[in-house]
């Protein structure tokens, strides 16, 4: 069993998910805790309760397509570096800010900070935050005016969920994801129910992603836009805002993100970017003109009752960014494509992939037409059926492969899938390693379901389920 995880991070992330009002006495327990218990209880019956726990993909014998970490500049040192330089320019920091931004928070060096990176990307004002999931609750709390309305492709982030109950906004609709002909769709409808709406006299807010996390596939932009525009006939009262997360860095020119790359700038009213991702430090923006930084300022509570992001903090981010079109970073992403055409390659060349893929045993909707994309993303999601999901994350664990599950509460039931995520620091020969792993397990089960062998599940498998089975524990495909 520890031989999945160095650390043993499996191990108590499957003892996590053990009933705890089952192993002690509820009469000792206070009513209070007795009933946050049981909402526990209620994740861990279905073993998607999160734990904190020390990461495996660090470690010296870990391969890591799990991370946030996409241009490795955390793995290399780069950010670091950077990060210490720009402290070093600035002698004088104080580490603290003071205050919120509009009570005595606010300082030169994040004004000036905001707006270079503003300009870098062809928008009027942005606002640093102190997150990317701050950025999409402050955005939808307090930008939809009464009267508006929000259409939302139906995958976007949980952040823009939690903003969006927040907002004054009298309906929100979601659309199919991605579906350029459902979203003309949705629009007509809203506009046909809503004189105030056709008039121009409310709006109709758009929530959408570059590159979305859990599908890693890139939103039709550009077709939304145009025919927003022509639906609103002139009026301008069809906005969008694009949340950049997962291309900031990436995608565009220099990594200037999806509005950038297809010079929409002028079109769309609002961008979120993050640092904490592929450039590995924290925080993130808020893009937009004048008025929307006003607004931002005025009606999203963190501004007025959050302390300001630190000297510290901004630091990280500029560092970050000053490294975008640097050679470090084009070469980065350079080679992130390399790693996606390897995986794709090998995936589908390999002799099982179409049998494996017709009997649902490995699915990568991704490598679809992967040939006739121009830009290959860094996240590509596996699937397999759902009750042998385990199996081949404890096969890639075993195999020193850190890839991610996703499962419920992040996606709804019956679609866990594993996240494969790409970094300029991976190797081809580790992109080639991941792939044969696959496929390795893929005769595993294909030798079970054809009964070629006198075992129930797949090798690691048995492994953590032998385990289990001396700790009295269930769940997570056990047969």
């Amino acid at each position: 069993m520890e031989s999945q995880s160095s650390s043993g991070a499996l191990k108590r992330q499957i003892e996590a998910q053990r009933l705890q009002l089952l192993s002690t006495s509820t009469k000792s327990i206070p009513a209070f805790y007795r009933n946050v218990e049981e909402a526990l209880d209620s994740r861990r019956a279905t073993h998607s309760l999160f734990s904190i726990l020390q990461n495996n993909w660090q470690t010296s014998l870990a391969i890591d397509f799990c991370s946030n970490d996409y241009l490795s500049w955390n793995t290399t040192g780069l950010i670091r570096k950077a990060f210490l330089d720009e402290l070093g320019a600035n002698p004088g920091f104080s580490v603290a800010a003071g205050g919120s931004r509009v009570m005595e928070g606010n300082y030169a060096y994040i004004e000036e900070t905001e707006q270079e990176i503003a300009t870098w990307h062809g928008a009027q004002a942005g606002l640093i935050v102190n997150s990317a999931f701050d950025a999409n609750v402050m955005v939808w709390s307090a930008l939809p005016r009464p009267g508006d309305v929000i259409v939302y492709d139906n995958l976007v982030h949980a952040s823009t969920h939690e903003g969006m109950e927040r907002s004054l906004a009298i309906q929100k609709t979601a659309f199919e994801h991605n579906d350029v002909k459902a979203f003309r769709m949705t629009l007509s409808t809203i506009l046909e129910s809503s004189p105030m709406i056709k008039q121009g006299r409310r709006s109709i807010l758009v929530a959408v992603e570059s590159v979305y996390s859990m599908e890693g596939d890139v939103c039709p932009l550009l077709e939304l836009v145009e025919i927003a525009e022509e639906l609103s006939g002139g009026l301008g009262n069809i906005q969008f805002v694009v949340d950049e997360t997962h291309s900031a860095g990436l995608f565009g020119p220099d990594g200037a993100g999806l509005v950038c790359e297809l010079g929409l700038e002028d079109e769309v009213a609002v961008r979120l970017h993050t640092y904490s991702k592929a450039m590995g430090a924290c925080g993130g923006i808020i893009l937009g003109n004048a008025t929307i930084k006003a607004a931002l300022i005025n009606f999203a509570r963190p501004s007025i009752y959050s302390a300001s992001p630190s000297f510290p903090f901004v630091a990280a981010i500029r560092a970050g960014h000053n490294m975008l079109g640097r050679p470090q970073a084009r070469e980065g992403q350079g080679k992130i494509q390399q790693l996606a055409r390897t995986f794709f390659e090998s995936l589908t060349s390999h002799p099982l992939w179409e049998q494996a893929r017709d009997r649902g045993i490995l699915d990568v909707p991704l490598a679809s037409n992967w040939e006739e994309r121009p830009f290959l993303t860094h996240i590509v999601p596996v699937w397999t059926r759902q009750n042998y999901l385990y199996w081949l994350l404890f096969h890639c664990l075993a195999a020193s492969f850190f890839v991610l599950p996703v499962k419920h509460p992040v996606v709804p039931i019956g679609q866990s899938r594993l996240r494969v995520t790409f970094h300029a620091a991976n190797t081809v020969a580790q992109v080639a390693g991941l792939v044969e792993q696959l496929f390795i397990w893929v005769q595993e089960v294909l030798d079970i379901e054809q009964g070629h062998s006198k075992h129930q599940a797949t090798s690691a498998a048995r492994e953590v389920y032998a385990w289990m089975a001396k700790e009295g524990l269930t769940g997570f495909g056990l047969v």
